[in-house]
């Protein structure tokens, strides 16, 4: 069959259409609920749960990489802790084992604890692979939704080269994060999400990415989970005008090996938690002093037998000392771990 001048024009057209398709970049979307994945009756009633299939249609995603789903989990982010970081840390560090094909992974997560997600993660995948964790201030059906936007900021970053090596990462509000430095700043705020001592790493417009912090080049995590099987309990503990001992007694009597204390100001202590923390340190519990003010610099090196968080927040540093725990008590092998993230 002698081929039209037509039909040889349709294949000149198809072919670039067809190679362009099999060069773009993989990414996996990793769902695991919160308010990215929430719709109807958020605020005051029970919300719908979205699932991650239909939460990656967004018009024009699909011209910035071949997208996969999994629904690892559709839950609200307050009930992701300790034993769910486990889980999904081992599960992300198998895909990017089993899975070479895959330019990056984004998960989306609640807001509320998404900091503290990101972070253990960063504490705990091998290799250089983009790890992006993103979410929504807003409900997927709520006027002026943020999530469409965040997600699509997330795959553009999972599939840049040049946010390999640097570990975990937050994306929210065009802005990419270390997921050390980001804090959630505000209740309902799309802006909530800042870095308050550092910056972003990246501002993510429409016609690029633009870097404001060097790659670090790390490939290794500082944390290996392969004998792990449980992580240690570690509490915090707010410090504020007129605080007694209850609540150090209390968690210690609970079984924490750890105690990350909220304190006033650059670290300060109210003068009734002085006396219960010197009974914990007795029997063996490590604490670390963080500051509730929200920025600002603990010192790291102390001489009264507790190891400061530097610029970590109370929750960072509630990650950082339950894995530091999980290798060692010795405070000042701990002690030598936060001086490393400063």
């Amino acid at each position: 069959m002698r081929a039209t001048p037509h039909f040889l024009l349709a294949l000149l057209l198809c072919a670039p259409l067809a190679t362009a398709q099999t060069t773009r970049p993989v990414v996996l979307v990793i769902g695991t609920g919160g308010t990215i994945g929430s719709s109807g009756d958020y605020w005051t009633g029970t919300p719908t749960r979205v699932p991650i299939d239909q939460l990656i249609r967004v018009p024009g995603i699909d011209s910035v990489a071949m997208l996969r789903s999994e629904q690892f989990w559709n839950i609200a982010s307050g009930a992701i802790g300790p034993s769910r970081w486990l889980e999904l840390s081992r599960h992300i560090a198998d895909l990017l084992r089993d899975r070479p094909e895959l330019a990056g992974i984004v998960v989306t997560h609640g807001t509320d604890t998404m900091e503290e997600t990101a972070y253990f993660l960063d504490l705990t995948l091998p290799g250089d692979r983009p790890v992006v964790v993103t979410g929504a201030m807003r409900p997927s059906d709520m006027a002026g939704a943020d999530g469409p936007a965040n997600l699509t900021s997330a795959v553009r970053a999972a599939v840049d080269p040049r946010a390999r090596g640097r570990g975990a990462m937050v994306v929210m509000d065009d802005r990419l994060f270390a997921a050390r430095d980001v804090t959630k700043s505000n209740s309902t705020r799309v802006e909530s999400f800042q870095a308050p001592e550092r910056a972003p790493i990246a501002i993510i417009d429409p016609d690029g990415l633009y870097y404001r912090q060097a790659s670090p080049g790390r490939t290794r995590p500082v944390f290996e989970l392969g004998a792990v099987r449980e992580l240690p309990r570690v509490d915090i503990v707010y410090s504020y005008g007129g605080a007694d001992s209850v609540m150090i007694d209390a968690v210690v009597a609970a079984g924490a090996r750890g105690i990350v204390m909220a304190g006033v100001g650059r670290g300060g202590l109210a003068s009734g938690q002085s006396e219960a923390l010197r009974r914990a340190r007795a029997k063996g519990v490590v604490v670390a002093i963080s500051t509730r003010t929200g920025s600002g610099r603990v010192p790291v090196t102390r001489d009264d037998g507790m190891v400061g968080s530097g610029d970590l927040n109370p929750q960072k540093a509630r990650v950082l000392l339950t894995l530091a725990l999980s290798r060692s008590a010795d405070v000042g092998e701990i002690a030598q771990l936060f001086r490393a993230q400063q």
